[in-house]
């Protein structure tokens, strides 16, 4: 018998945070290529960074989250799997030489992608290669040692799986 009084089986894998130069450039790539959407962003004046959110949302529920208010886009954000928060240090987008660590590579080795599930990964391929030098293939479909899967760098040069496993 445990001493506190918590459920294990409550908890669940919310969100993971990736630091991001340029927010428009991000939130593009995310929204119109990948197809998230964003369903809540918070401004920190005093430290000057900004946190923005993104996960796939069927269109029933960012109809009704549309009509939240702040506090209750908050609440979904954090109560739902699946999120993906993107930070912007206010000013890196200004600094040409600035970059972040992928953690695919010295220095930095670490973090090593994000992946999404899709419902066909040849289709899906197929129209990322649609978009042209808008994606960073670092193996496309066939060329990894998993030949049902495909990696993708977002424009901080992150990876991204896609796969339909």
């Amino acid at each position: 018998m445990s001493e506190f009084k918590t459920d294990l089986k409550t908890y669940e894998f919310n969100h993971t945070m990736i630091r991001v130069k340029d927010p428009k450039v991000s939130l593009e790539f995310y929204q119109h290529i990948l197809g998230m959407k964003l369903i809540y962003s918070e401004d920190y004046e005093t430290d000057k960074f900004t946190h923005y959110f993104l996960a796939f949302v069927n269109a029933q529920d960012l109809a009704t989250l549309d009509t939240k208010s702040k506090d209750e886009r908050r609440s979904y954000t954090f109560r739902r799997p699946g999120v993906l928060e993107l930070t912007h240090n206010w000013g890196t987008e200004n600094d040409a030489d600035f970059s972040y660590a992928n953690g695919n590579k010295e220095p930095g080795r670490g973090f090593g992608h994000i992946s999404i599930h899709v419902d066909n990964v040849d289709e899906a391929c197929k129209r990322l290669e649609s978009f042209g030098d808008k994606i960073q293939w670092i193996k496309r479909l066939g060329q990894c040692n998993m030949k049902d899967v495909a990696i993708i760098a977002d424009p901080d040069g992150y990876w991204i799986g896609v796969c339909d496993y």
